[in-house]
């Protein structure tokens, strides 16, 4: 079978589209339509990941594709159209095997494309909102890094969630553009965006900060924040970890939060379930619209996985496995 391979942790450039052995072992077997990538898989390519498998091994964590086989007594069976999370490698391939309990229907109105883009971002996103951040009705959403993954992951379902205001924070009139697409109520750049969220909101700030970028905008978004706001840390992609002053936090009452969404599915073994319970009825009834993801060809999986390191990427990015 075709797949990605890492084959050097030299960045992007250490990837290759070769010919390997199907995988083996207990499990659904999926035949990929679409493979999903993100941010780790940057970082596994350098082997900067928590996880740092040894090259070459296959990239990929989030797939959707139709189902080959599945032991009797699964909930999926063959010839359904599913999504499901290898859990970071194995899924840019044509062929990946899933554990059960990482493989969900597709709905028929979710292209596969799009599927290949669901899990990784949304369930991240509803685990931050709903979980982390106890988002609450008419409360307003401030999104860094809006028109990347995991932020038009934010927009689209913030206010499906019960926020009535998003605003999004971006560098270029073309992310503004992509962050309108995905729901955003107001548009901020990133230079100054403290203060025009300040004048957005008369003065009051926001309940709550989505912060995959991280680096020197993170004691701003804490000043942004309403007496009671959350600051939900989701990652660093801008590449700096920042520090915080502690005494910012008990002088404004506002709460520092981690969303390790990875973490989190290891101990609650559920968590995985009970998540797509949540969002997939959303998807399926229209009220969440399907990401619009960037989709390469599988031969350009080198080029997908370098706009995620140098920030170029605009939206989700999704590698077509088959037609």
């Amino acid at each position: 079978m075709r797949a990605v391979q890492v084959t050097r942790l030299d960045g992007p450039d250490g990837i290759e589209v070769t010919d390997v052995e199907e995988p083996t072992g207990d499990g659904i077997v999926v035949d990929v339509h679409a493979a999903g990538a993100a941010f780790p898989d940057a970082l596994l390519t350098r082997g900067l990941y928590q996880y740092r498998p040894e090259p070459p091994f296959v990239l990929g964590s989030e797939i959707a594709g139709v189902v080959r086989s599945a032991a009797n007594n699964a909930h999926i069976r063959a010839g359904d159209r599913v999504v499901g999370l290898t859990m970071l490698t194995g899924g840019m391939a044509e062929v990946a095997v899933l554990q059960p309990d990482r493989a969900f229907k597709l709905p028929d109105n979710v292209t596969f494309e799009a599927g290949a883009g669901v899990l990784f971002n949304d369930l991240t996103v509803y685990f931050a909102l709903s979980v982390r951040g106890r988002l609450q009705q008419g409360e307003t959403v401030l999104v860094h890094g809006a028109a990347g993954g995991i932020g038009t992951s934010a927009l689209r379902l913030a206010s499906v969630l019960g926020a009535s205001r998003t605003i999004a924070v971006v560098s270029t009139e073309e992310k503004a553009q992509i962050a309108t697409a995905a729901g955003a109520t107001d548009i901020v750049l990133a230079e100054g965006f403290k203060d025009a969220v300040k004048e957005l909101t008369g003065g009051r700030g926001v309940d709550v900060v989505v912060d995959p970028v991280g680096g020197d905008r993170f004691t701003d978004s804490l000043r942004s924040l309403v007496p009671g706001g959350r600051l939900l840390v989701v990652g660093f992609t801008g590449g700096e970890i920042p520090t915080v002053k502690v005494n910012r936090l008990l002088l404004n009452n506002i709460d520092l939060v981690g969303v390790g969404w990875g973490a989190w599915t290891l101990t609650h073994p559920d968590a995985l379930a009970e998540q797509w319970a949540a969002v997939g009825p959303l998807l399926s009834s229209g009220q969440l619209h399907p990401p619009e993801p960037v989709v390469y060809p599988l031969e350009e999986a080198a080029a997908a996985v370098a706009s995620l390191e140098n920030r170029t990427a605009k939206g989700k990015v999704v590698l077509r496995v088959r037609d």
